[in-house]
């Protein structure tokens, strides 16, 4: 079991390593892989034309998150197209508040939309368990896209931070800055550390049944870990993924799990790794990469981070792009991802120009 605070080994030969092992799963097991393995975030999504055929049969999201059939296919696609060394499960982070009991719509076009959970009144109306009949089709998905995928291509599971999903949870939608949630983090400690409480619980039993279903390694988002003070990224983003991935080992212990905390600073990502044993770190665009690879590289595998407006570019903006990555990355244990994920907009000649850029 990996602790906090543990380094790996970096020589495959002494490692013992499998050649037929997933180059992903090498990365993250702490070995230099074979050949840089790479996904995407969000790569099952809108820029993909069968992707938006599959959504308009379904008729609304949820019901493509949650009909296994649909989700697993909607999975697959990009394995297909692109041959990407991992699949992501086709779900949204908001499916855990939803299967507590908070009510969820998507807008065409403008987002999810929750009941509002800003009191704890409003909390001790939700429930303290997930709601087996909608988590129970996600396992579902998960057990069919295991069975359906190539031997050769790892599946990953997710789920949001619990200071991520409290934003939507408090604001019942997305903000620039997140206000409301830092708001009743201010006003309200006892209220926000309570919800912060249940999240905990409940995402760590979200993962822990994706990681049973067949799940090989799960990634935890903290899309908006980058509003937060110092102090308040480690008490609010770096504290409660820690306690999910010590509750996640306890069950299944050789668990892998990637820590996404978006906008953090080297001195966020070093906490993260010191306090949650996470077995990697993905990146946004924004960080040094050279400066986090030589405080972080020795301990935990690094995933990304070439900005997603770059794969939008393509040209020469692309390939500089790519090249400075693998650069700075050479002789790594990395994974080659996006900053963030693919836009709708991102032509699929630009991704399909990136892997052969990356495989040639």
């Amino acid at each position: 079991m990996k602790r906090p605070g543990d380094g790996f080994p970096q020589d495959q030969e002494k490692a013992g390593l499998r050649v037929g092992e997933n180059p992903l799963l090498q990365a993250l097991n702490g070995h230099v892989p074979v050949r840089v393995p790479v996904w995407m975030m969000r790569q099952a999504g809108r820029y993909l034309p069968e992707y938006r055929a599959l959504r308009e049969k379904a008729g609304d999201f949820l019901t493509l998150c949650y009909t296994p059939d649909f989700a697993t296919e909607v999975t697959l696609q990009p394995i297909r197209r692109f041959g990407f060394d991992a699949a992501i499960l086709f779900s949204d982070i908001l499916v855990v508040p939803h299967a507590l009991g908070c009510e969820l719509r998507f807008e065409a076009g403008e987002g999810p939309r929750l009941s509002t959970t800003g009191t704890v009144d409003d909390l001790g109306r939700l429930a303290t368990e997930l709601d087996p009949a909608k988590v129970g089709k996600v396992y579902e998905a998960v057990a069919r896209i295991r069975a359906d995928l190539p031997k050769e291509t790892a599946l990953l599971g997710f789920c949001g931070a619990p200071w991520t999903v409290a934003t939507y949870m408090i604001a019942g939608r997305g903000s620039d800055d997140q206000a409301p949630a830092r708001l009743a983090m201010m006003r309200d400690p006892i209220f926000f550390e309570a919800l912060i409480d249940r999240l905990v619980e409940t995402s760590s039993a979200y993962l822990i049944g994706q990681l049973k279903a067949g799940a090989d390694a799960v990634q935890i988002f903290d899309s908006w870990a980058g509003v937060l003070s110092p102090e308040e990224f480690v008490r609010w983003s770096v504290q409660p993924i820690a306690r999910i991935v010590r509750a996640v080992r306890v069950k299944i212990p050789d668990a892998k799990v990637i820590g996404f905390p978006k906008g953090a600073t080297l001195p966020g990502l070093t906490a993260l790794v010191n306090e949650a044993g996470v077995d990697a770190i993905g990146l946004d665009w924004t960080v040094d990469r050279r400066a986090v690879r030589s405080a972080l590289g020795a301990r935990v595998a690094l995933q990304g981070n070439l900005d997603p407006l770059r794969l939008i570019a393509g040209g020469r903006a692309l390939d500089q792009g790519i090249d400075r990555v693998l650069d700075d990355f050479r002789g790594a244990a990395h994974i080659f991802n996006l900053g963030h994920g693919i836009r709708p907009e991102t032509p699929i000649s630009h991704v399909e120009h990136m892997l052969k850029r990356l495989r040639g």
